[in-house]
């Protein structure tokens, strides 16, 4: 009887296991790319084309789920039906592989690519993105206190606040956007602050915001 029971549970690990193998090997494969605006990018089917290839078709599914052909390959013939990816398409047809060049945020969405008029399971999700600008901080005084200077960066982005020792200081939050940080005279003229501004695909920093001239004419005074 427990030689039964043994060989029964045996039966059904080896089962789950084949179901769950069955299962991994058919998980769509999926690409991930974030990019600027202006950048390039380029997408290619993870498995080599057919011997005999007659039609490639690259298909793009906006983020309102509408979905157009971005460029079609068919028997020698290119085609790119729409204006959006007219002048800055193409595919080879020796790899299937697509390159979009001068992005722009409305060629995020996903793509896929049909090779003799079959869908491939494989999945290329592209998120286009502005480049972050280059900040500037804006210094506010503090009335009753001209020891204290608040220090303002007004942006939607992520916000970076470092010091002249490349320290990371912690911001407070503006609304309706932005952070600031609040800075004290520590009569070090050379001593600055910076903003930088960080997203997906870039990055950039204010110029540096120096205490001598954020506490002038302040410098004899205790």
């Amino acid at each position: 009887m427990k030689e039964y029971f043994s060989n029964k549970m045996s039966l059904r690990r080896l089962i789950l296991i084949t179901i769950v193998v069955f299962i991994t090997s058919e998980t769509v494969s999926a690409v991930d790319v974030k990019k600027a605006v202006g950048d390039q990018v380029s997408f290619r089917p993870d498995n080599s084309l057919p011997l005999s290839v007659t039609s490639i078709i690259w298909k793009h599914i906006n983020t309102a789920g509408i979905t157009v052909k971005a460029i079609e390959w068919d028997e020698g013939e290119t085609l790119i039906p729409n204006q959006r990816f007219q002048g800055i398409t193409t595919v080879d047809n020796m790899t299937g592989q697509i390159t979009i060049t001068n992005l722009k945020v409305e060629h995020s969405g996903v793509y896929t690519i049909d090779i003799n008029s079959k869908e491939q399971k494989q999945r290329f999700t592209l998120t286009v993105m502005e480049r972050v600008p280059k900040p500037v901080i804006e210094p506010e005084k503090i009335k009753d206190n001209p020891n204290v200077v608040n220090l303002t960066c007004k942006y939607s982005e992520t916000i970076i606040w470092k010091n002249s020792s490349g320290q990371i200081l912690p911001g407070l939050a503006l609304h309706p956007k932005g952070e600031f940080i609040t800075a004290e005279k520590t009569r070090n003229p050379v001593n600055f602050y910076t903003c930088t501004l960080k997203n997906a695909v870039s990055e950039e920093t204010s110029a540096p915001v120096y205490e001598r001239d954020l506490f002038k004419g302040l410098w004899t005074s205790s």
